[in-house]
């Protein structure tokens, strides 16, 4: 199982284009529940997370978020919100964010994680899909079937690493 995991981890990589296949509903759930479990300083949980599947809505929210034009063709949008007061809602966020996108890879769907806190529409987001002032967002989740591959390779381990000191 452990192996699994590790496996996931090394193979997920951002994606920007969706075939047009929905998830099926208890994926979607099971992939917010990975996020809602996700650590958090002291455990405050501050997050809250809007599930957008309407074209409408995905071509609202691609509309506003400057690099996330292919928002509007993924079967889903995880948008990911922290309460504004917590003092760790940044880094809280981003563990809940990266547990989803970890998760959906295990299900075989694609994603990309779109940045969202302090971006110029991230105000305009937070009013589009109706959720209270006491939220702000934290990042944007693309999520979709694809038959495509990134292609970018990543940095190797001896790149980012150094032991002790640099």
């Amino acid at each position: 199982m452990a192996h699994d995991l590790i496996r996931v981890i090394k193979e997920r990589r951002s994606i920007r284009e969706y075939l047009p296949k929905p998830i099926p509903r208890e994926v979607l759930e099971d992939i917010l529940d990975c996020g809602r479990l996700a650590p958090s300083a002291r455990n405050i949980q501050p997050w809250l997370f809007v599930v957008s599947t309407e074209k409408e809505i995905k071509e609202g929210i691609a509309k506003l978020a400057l690099y996330g034009k292919f928002i509007a063709n993924a079967a889903a949008c995880i948008s990911v919100f922290c309460e504004r007061d917590s003092k760790f809602l940044v880094e809280d966020g981003c563990a809940a964010t990266q547990n989803m996108i970890i998760a959906a890879k295990a299900y075989g769907v694609d994603s990309c994680w779109v940045a969202g806190y302090e971006r110029p529409y991230s105000e305009d987001i937070r009013e589009l899909l109706g959720v209270p002032e006491k939220y702000k967002l934290i990042s944007l989740i693309s999520l979709g079937y694809s038959d495509k591959s990134a292609s970018r390779p990543k940095k190797t381990l001896n790149e980012v690493v150094r032991w002790e000191k640099y």
